[in-house]
């Protein structure tokens, strides 16, 4: 079997974890749930770095000891995992995360002591007098002069510090970390980042202090009671001990660290924010072949996540946390644990800075969750309920059909999304299970429309057939989800009640996907609505006032529970009294000629550039259209009056102005938020696009 293990960066507790530390560890487990789906035999390990100047001058201001107060903060992610349903790594449990702490853990000393021996044994490490400038908040020196000089990293001053240490000669490694990078070009990925680290070693590497004098909050230096461990050699072995590791002659053959670690053909991955690549992708592998220890296999850093393209800081009062966004939506009923992993994945491609908006995330929740997922589960649901008996139809009448299966196997989108997923591409994959779910399930099923039928007795196998179809896209997106949203999925899982013959969904192989493996004449759970359309105003407004009240530190409110209309299996969702139908698709009230207007006035209207990701037709609405459009920053959905003149496949990739700042309205039931550009051509105002004849960014504002 083969093996694969998996890391988040060993996170500093020196405060609460916000929602960027929870899309690390999110994206760590979503990986190794994949992992496992394709029959790995995975480890996931996250942990706590707790030592350091910085934990003992914050914990000395909290009037606390340092082993008092990181374990409090410890606590902190613990009880956040548990809060997002990551689980825990247990003996009855072994698909969970392990957890590593670098202070007051005997098996972590020995294995930094061991590091230490052998680097020194090979004379990589010499003791000297150090003089210069160092940055407490980053744990690094800075320069080797005395004078003034503010960190490149965080841009705070650094202090001086003058007293002796050890080094460790990081000079000796540049040539041999070059050839690593030139041998192993996906060892830092993306490749942007790979070139990042190249052109810092190729400026030229110079020995780092290795230890501290002054400092007792640490791991004692070996043999040199006065000296404390460098933080960051400390911090990166704990990836050793995590999985069993106390130096080589201590470490039991049978041991995990020997399954993963010292296996050459295992998979090693550290995930990691953009602002500590040098570390992981200059000093780990030094330390490491100055240990003679196998290297991982490649170092991933993302980007940072940024609320509303904006910082987040506390000083700014703009940082995100989890748990006040999912408790919000849990308390319309909608399952907030995995809206928020489907958001933080789907509207940020992997590797990229993305911008957090509570917007963007009902959004996404609404188009891709309730209207996609959860609509075409609770519609197919109910319409083998009420057209089936309750039962998986048998399709074998429907199969006699020529051309049946013409452009509905779902095979190849499977393969795409494990590439995506093998790629850690995970926005991607998301996309590509989306198409599952709208091509092969809700556009099938508007083309087909069964419920027209049902009077009809010899239209049966019709009506069995693309059932069954419908039932099987649910299925395949359902698998092909699972690492990214579980709960929801399980539960449309327990409704198809395919358990006591396929297995459980978390054993499903994503690998091995085929299609047709529903077994017709099984009865089918009662559809339950999974994802509950929100109010987007209103779930907006209820996010930023648990937010709020959580920043606080007061109880966030209970909510009160919001009535969401459950689509019916022979109707299309939210089929509420449509408002008239636009004449266009784009037509604001015509503003008089004898009017004018200020510049400021239309300064007011936001207009930017999107591209259509999806087009489909909204049933009983002869002249729309429901639109994705991805404006940059996130997917609007968008309704417009184009359904006569463009076929929806003419639409996607288009490039179109959209207005993005008008209250949002519904159509035929359907939300639409912006307006799409277009101009009325000929007597019967015919819509044209207005679009561009250069290749203009999604989301450039116009002027």
């Amino acid at each position: 079997m083969s093996k694969f293990y998996l890391t988040t960066p060993i996170y500093y507790p020196n405060a609460r974890p916000h929602v960027g530390s929870a899309y690390t560890t999110i994206v760590c487990d979503v990986i190794a749930r994949y992992k496992r789906m394709c029959g790995y035999d995975v480890a996931f390990l996250t942990g706590t770095d707790e030592h350091g100047e910085k934990l003992r001058r914050a914990a000395e201001d909290a009037g606390k000891s340092p082993a008092e107060f990181v374990a409090e903060k410890r606590k902190l992610f613990t009880s956040l995992w548990e809060a997002l349903g990551i689980p825990r790594y247990s003996s009855e449990n072994p698909a969970g995360y392990r957890f590593v702490h670098t202070s007051q853990n005997p098996d972590h000393v020995k294995s930094v002591h061991w590091m230490i021996r052998r680097a020194t044994e090979a004379r990589y490490i010499e003791k000297k007098k150090y003089e210069g400038r160092y940055c407490i908040f980053d744990e690094r020196y800075v320069s080797d002069g005395t004078d003034p000089v503010d960190c490149d990293i965080c841009g705070r001053p650094a202090e001086l510090i003058s007293e002796e240490n050890y080094f460790f000669k990081l000079s000796a490694f540049q040539e041999r970390l070059l050839e690593l990078y030139d041998k192993q070009p996906s060892f830092v990925q993306p490749d942007y980042r790979m070139n990042e680290v190249k052109s810092f070693v190729k400026g030229g590497l110079r020995d780092i202090s290795i230890s501290r004098k002054r400092l007792k909050w640490g791991i004692p230096w070996p043999d040199d009671p006065e000296q404390v461990v460098y933080v960051w050699y400390d911090a990166l072995t704990s990836y050793l001990t995590g999985i069993g590791f106390r130096g080589l002659d201590e470490t039991s053959l049978d041991s995990d660290f020997h399954k993963y670690w010292m296996d050459l053909d295992a998979e090693r991955v550290h995930m990691i924010g953009k602002d500590i690549i040098r570390f992981h992708a200059v000093y780990w592998p030094a330390f490491l072949m100055a240990a003679g220890l196998p290297l991982p296999k490649t170092i991933f850093a993302h980007g940072w996540i940024y609320y509303e393209q904006d910082k987040m800081s506390k000083s700014k009062g703009n940082v995100v946390y989890p748990e006040p966004i999912v408790e919000a939506l849990n308390s319309f009923g909608a399952p907030g644990n995995d809206a928020l992993r489907y958001y933080l994945l789907r509207d940020t491609p992997f590797g990229q800075d993305a911008s957090f908006s509570y917007d963007g995330l009902v959004q996404r929740y609404n188009s891709d969750l309730a209207n996609g997922l959860g609509n075409l589960a609770s519609r197919t649901l109910a319409m083998v309920l009420k057209y089936c008996g309750g039962t998986i139809p048998d399709f074998a009448d429907f199969k006699k059909k020529p051309g049946w299966d013409e452009g509905l196997r779902w095979d190849n989108l499977a393969r795409e999304v494990s590439i995506h997923y093998d790629t850690f591409n995970l926005s991607s994959a998301l996309e590509k299970i989306g198409e599952v779910v709208s091509h092969f399930g809700d556009q099938f099923l508007t083309f087909h429309q069964p419920w027209k039928h049902a009077d009809n007795p010899g239209s049966k196998p019709l009506i069995n057939g693309v059932l069954y179809i419908a039932l099987e896209a649910v299925r395949a997106a359902v698998i092909l989800a699972y690492p990214v949203i579980p709960e929801a999925t399980q539960k449309i899982w327990e409704h198809l009640n395919c358990e006591g013959y396929l297995g459980k969904l978390e054993k499903q192989r994503i690998d091995q996907l085929k299609w047709g493996e529903l077994k017709p004449g099984t009865r089918i759970g009662k559809p339950e609505p999974i994802f509950l359309r929100l109010d987007k105003a209103e779930a907006v407004a209820r996010l930023h006032e648990f937010a709020e009240a959580d920043r606080k530190g007061h109880q966030v409110p209970s909510g009160k529970e919001t009535i969401v209309e459950t689509p019916t299996g022979e109707k299309p969702p939210n089929t509420e009294q449509a408002p008239a139908q636009p004449t266009t698709a784009a037509a604001p009230a015509a503003t008089p000629a004898s009017d004018k207007i200020s510049i400021e006035d239309f300064a007011k209207v936001e207009m930017r550039v999107g591209e259509i990701l999806s087009a489909e037709p909204i049933p009983k609405a002869d002249k729309l259209l429901k639109l994705q459009v991805d404006i940059g920053t996130e997917v609007r959905q968008v309704c417009a009056g184009l359904a006569e003149h463009y076929q929806p496949e003419q639409l996607v990739g288009m490039k179109v102005v959209l207005v993005t700042n008008l209250l949002p309205r519904k159509l035929r039931g359907v939300e639409s938020n912006g307006m799409i550009v277009a101009a009325s051509v000929g007597e019967e105002g015919r819509p044209v696009l207005a679009t561009f004849k250069e290749d203009v960014p999604k989301g450039a504002k116009l002027r």
